[in-house]
This record gives structure tokens, sequence and C-alpha cells, in this order.
């Protein structure tokens, strides 16, 4: 009698730390990014069952790459405050259990791309999948100072990925939307790297701030968030989105730029701050040139492919 009634319990605590490893609110963000892909790749609705595996597909790969990434650094994560109650780090979930969890999503993530989307979206997310969690998580990360930089393109693919599982082609202005995140990575995660530079520290993970100091770090910030800007705008510049997209990217990247200058000057609270806003940010510039594309139809240039 007891023993039925504490065991559903404990499945349930089970569950919660696997659905923890697939670190979802980053899978979701992707998953955003990818299903605008869809929708900016075509003048018209993306149809229900791209939609729906697409998403599935490279949502579940995502989430095979962040398993792997709590699996690689299960040692670290224990010593730094930020992710030191990890479910791997605690010991609630085996490593082997993730080990095959993380094989699992990753092989029925790939099937649902070859049977239900295309082979390009297939490998192309198998790609990223391997650049993250193999190349990234195993090497980069503990390698260079410079590992969000080089490190920062797989995680910058999903907007790819969505326009390639509707068209099966790669555009250039598909390449535009990785070209974006590809740039807000650095700053986005730098400012995180200056608020726990201790912890990082304490782990030996060479991130920035930690091998060159918060000054340093703070200047490269600042120029990467120019990058950005500078990138955010040329969707407008191609003739892809319209003025809606560059009022809205203009003033979020306006804001971003006052936050990147608040860590040259010394804020303390700057760096979480802008760490937080980051991620406002690129949600509400997808967003926003999701509606440009449907709400100002008439300003969109497609490629055509002869």
């Amino acid at each position: 009698m007891s023993e039925s009634t504490t065991n559903p319990q404990k499945q349930s605590v089970a569950w919660r730390d696997f659905y923890e490893l697939t670190k979802p609110n980053v899978v979701y963000l992707m998953l955003l990014t990818s299903a605008i892909g869809m929708f900016l790749s075509t003048p018209g609705i993306v149809p229900i069952d791209v939609l729906i595996f697409g998403n599935l597909g490279i949502g579940l790969c995502s989430a095979s790459g962040a398993v792997v990434n709590h699996l690689v650094d299960q040692r670290i994560d224990i010593i730094m405050a930020r992710t030191h109650n990890r479910p791997i780090a605690q010991g609630r979930v085996d490593p082997k259990h993730a080990a095959i969890f993380a094989i699992a999503l990753g092989v029925i993530g790939m099937v649902i791309l070859l049977v239900k989307i295309n082979a390009l979206t297939a490998w192309l997310t198998l790609f990223s999948l391997i650049g993250y969690a193999g190349i990234y998580s195993l090497w980069l990360k503990r390698a260079t100072p410079q590992n969000i930089v080089i490190g920062g393109l797989p995680g910058a693919a999903p907007p790819l990925l969505g326009w390639t599982a509707m068209t099966n082609e790669v555009s250039g202005h598909a390449l535009l939307l990785v070209l974006i995140i590809f740039a807000w990575t650095p700053p986005h995660f730098w400012a995180l790297a200056i608020n726990r530079k201790d912890d990082y520290a304490k782990a030996g993970i060479p991130m920035l701030p930690v091998t060159h100091g918060v000054k340093y770090t703070a200047l490269h910030i600042l120029l990467y968030t120019l990058v950005l800007i500078a990138a955010s705008l040329l969707p407008f510049a191609t003739g892809m989105s319209g003025v809606l997209y560059l009022a809205g990217a203009s003033i979020l990247g306006a804001i971003h730029l006052y936050w990147a200058v608040q860590i040259m000057r010394g804020n303390p609270n700057a760096p979480i701050e802008t760490f937080k806003f980051s991620i406002i940010y690129l949600m509400l510039l997808y967003i926003i040139l999701l509606l440009d594309h449907y709400l100002f139809p008439v300003t969109r240039v497609f490629e055509v492919t002869t």
C-alpha cells in the first residue's frame, strides 16, 4: 500500500529531472526561431505537418545535445552555484540513463526529420548537434576564451533548419537569420560570464572575463553588440523585411547598446540585466520580423530558384 503510493511521486520527480536535462527554456527559444524561419521562407502559410514534425525533430535533436552537455559538464556543474543543482551533478539521474536518453532523443529526432521532412534538414541538424554536443561541449568550452564565438554557430542554426524544412534548400536570407543569432551569442553569454566570473574561474573554464578580465570583456561585449545591430539591419537592407522591422530592430538595438555601455561604465547590475534583456531582444526581434513579413507582404523580395 505505502509502496504504491510513494512510487508515483518518485516517478514524477524523475521525469522532471529528465525534462530539466533537456534545457527546455533554451530549446523553446530555439524552436521559436526555427518556426519563424519556416514562416519567413514562404509568402503563404506553413503546412501543419511541416510545422509540427519539423520543429519536433529539431527540438528533439536540440534536447539531445542539451543532455550531452549535462553529461560532459557534470564535474564542473557541482562546483558552480548556477548549475550545482542540476540532476546529474546531484546524482538524481544516473549518467548511463542520461546517455541512453540523449541517444534516444537524437535518433527519434533524426528519424522524424528524415521521414517526415527532408534529408537536407536532417543532416544540417545532425551537424549542429555534433557541433554543440561534441566540438563545443567536449573541447572548445575548455580550450579557448573564444569558445562562445567559435562554438556559437550550432546554436545559431535553428532558423536555417526551419527554412530548409520548408523549402529543402539553403537560402541567403536564411543565412542572415543565422548571422543575427551568431552575432547575438557572444554578448549574451559574456554578460553572464562577467556575472559568474568567480564560478567559471573555480571550475577552470577559460571564459573571457576569467582569462582577460572584466574590462576587456566589457569592450568586446560593446563591439559585438555593434556587430549585432549591424547584422540585425541586414534583413531590411536586403529587402527581406520592411519599415516595421527596421523600427523594431533599431529600438531593440538601441536598448541592447545602452546595456552594453552600462557594462563598460562599471554598473554592477548591468551584466545580469544585459543577459536577461538579450533573451527578450532575440525573441522580440524575430517576432517583429514575422509580423512585418505578414503585415506588409508587398515589401517582400523572395529569392527564386531557377
